[in-house]
């Protein structure tokens, strides 16, 4: 496959802010987008309408179904408390139920995952790009803060909230159209968009509007109300105006106007005439506002890409873009660790070193219990999916070959009302493996057939690695039979198949790196002494239980 190169950002997109995308995808249902940010505009809130729409955004077309590996790789944990952004030394929360529906569908098409990994480079390699796309990222807050706020309850307190949004959406504007000048990845396409609006007349029209409203124009009147609420007579005192401003003179002429319809017995309405004219302009820029509600999603993924890099070094580890080649070729991981123990304090992560032949292998793992085996496979299934998604892998070096899709199954909880035992769920589960898988899937299985007597177990462990050959995958499966995965080393009878151990140092306790070949013993009971279940500890506890119970 070797390195892909992507179109140029903009070729052939048009000038939209899409991150995340080569090719922008529109909105599936674009009338009801601009209903949920007319509606936030007009009344705030929206009912849950404008989160609905972005958990609902379209993405790039993807092989990978979610279902058959997000619990088992817990990508939600993952997210919340590793894809974080940080700036300016805080955290800052993030929508993680739409960042893990981004990791969990990555696009299929090879240009896109470029795309990606080319807006990750660029902002590593200036970090000017970063403190913009920071910035960025602080002001789309307070635009969707503000857009999704309630308002006041009289007509000002709505109009001034409305207007709080137009000067927000001209800031944001007018920061895309002065920054990232230093940009050669898709991020251009955010100065390009900014200038764009900026150079319309919707936009000049808000300008203006937005000048008025700050008392650009200014008109005194005698107004005589009497007790019915009606408007009896008013006298112009004075007009003081901006005569560079188009509003004064129209606004003007239609304001007075109203007033002389309201003088023949129309009632007066506090803040009509402001109101038809936010909607006006409104209507003008509306468009756009999509564009920057959409935009969020996309600078929260780079940032969070970023912020996990950020927890990464501070533990003393690296992350890495992986070099991505083709499928024959191998795959490397050099000091591979699992993300998901960044989180827990005082632990010191041990990175691993994992190196095989062409993806269309299977390795098969051994070790003791708690020797890492469980972490090493969640963390290959979390590398191969920021892989797939153009983003950071939890390594200091890699190289991977992109994927059709990925199975994992780790996590076998018990059922309440599962009507098979372990055996047979153990069957329903190899079965489902079977129904979904598709030739040149990442297949990531711990213990298989652990829940039958061994001799059982192997005959089936031995169906499930012969048939999984066939659909050419890259396979990683653990197991506990040692002299069943000894003899398989052995006599060399299925082709392809891989053996690796975890280390043991000269204390017999895990290394948690992994070695070529087959693990002589589990150490089960190393493990036992270690949790206390000793003959020795067990007949303390039982005579405590009796002399208490005495």
């Amino acid at each position: 496959m070797g390195m892909m190169q992507s179109a140029p950002p903009a070729a052939s997109a048009g000038i939209v802010p899409d991150l995340l995308h080569l090719q922008p995808i529109p909105p599936r249902d674009a009338d009801q987008v601009r209903l949920a940010i007319g509606l936030a505009f007009v009344g705030g809130g929206a009912g849950g309408l404008f989160d609905e729409v972005l958990d609902r955004a379209p993405l790039a077309a993807s092989t990978f179904e979610r279902g058959l590996f997000e619990n088992d790789l817990f990508l939600s944990t993952f997210v919340t408390q590793c894809f974080v952004p940080r700036i300016e030394g805080q955290d800052v929360p993030v929508a993680s139920k739409r960042l893990a529906r981004i990791l969990g569908s990555p696009p299929s098409d090879a240009g896109v995952v470029e795309f990606r990994r080319e807006i990750i480079q660029d902002l590593i390699a200036t970090p000017a790009l970063r403190r913009e796309l920071e910035k960025l990222y602080l002001l789309l807050s307070r635009f969707r803060a503000t857009l999704e706020g309630a308002t006041g309850v009289g007509r000002w307190d709505a109009n001034a909230r409305q207007i709080d949004l137009l000067q927000l959406f001209k800031d944001l504007v007018d920061m895309l159209a002065d920054g990232f000048s230093d940009a050669r990845s898709g991020l251009s396409r955010l100065r390009a968009f900014g200038r764009r609006v900026r150079d319309g007349e919707p936009y000049r029209s808000l300008a203006d509007l937005l000048r008025y409203e700050k008392n650009m124009a200014t008109l005194s009147l005698k107004v005589g109300v009497g007790a019915d609420g009606r408007i009896h007579g008013f006298e112009i005192v004075s007009v003081e105006a901006a005569r560079d401003n188009p509003f004064v003179t129209s606004t003007l002429r239609r304001w007075l106007v109203k007033l002389e319809l309201l003088v023949r017995g129309f009632r007066f309405d506090d803040g009509e005439v402001m109101a038809r004219l936010i909607d006006a302009v409104f209507d003008g820029v509306q468009d756009d506002f999509v564009a920057f509600a959409r935009l969020i999603t996309g600078v929260e993924l780079y940032l969070g890409a970023l912020g996990f890099r950020d927890r990464a070094m501070e533990a003393g580890l690296e992350v890495t873009l992986p070099t991505l080649v083709a499928s024959d070729a191998p795959r490397v991981l050099l000091g591979l660790f699992n993300p998901l123990l960044l989180p827990v304090l005082g632990k010191k992560l041990v990175p691993c070193d994992l190196t095989l032949e062409g993806n269309e292998t299977t390795a098969l793992i051994t070790g003791p219990n708690s020797g890492g085996k469980t972490r090493l496979l969640q963390s290959i299934g979390l590398a191969q999916l920021l892989a797939q998604a153009g983003l950071f892998v939890p390594a200091r070096s890699a190289s991977l070959a992109l994927a059709r899709g990925m199975v994992v199954s780790i996590v076998q909880e018990t059922q309440a009302d599962q009507s098979e035992g372990r055996l047979g769920m153990e069957l329903v589960r190899i079965r489902t493996l079977f129904e979904r898988l598709r030739p040149g899937t990442v297949v990531i299985l711990d213990e298989l057939c652990s829940g039958t007597n061994p001799s059982e177990g192997e005959e089936i462990f031995e169906l499930v690695v012969r048939m999984l050959r066939k659909l050419k995958p890259h396979a990683f499966l653990t197991t506990h039979f040692l002299s069943f995965a000894a003899t398989l080393e052995r006599e060399r009878r299925i082709e392809g198949l891989h053996f690796l151990q975890v280390e043991l140092g000269r204390d017999r306790e895990p290394t948690y790196h992994f070695v070529p070949g087959v693990a002589k013993t589990s150490l089960a009971g190393q493990t036992a002494a270690r949790l206390g279940v000793t003959g020795e500890a067990l007949l303390q506890l039982v005579e405590r239980n009796v002399a208490e119970g005495g």
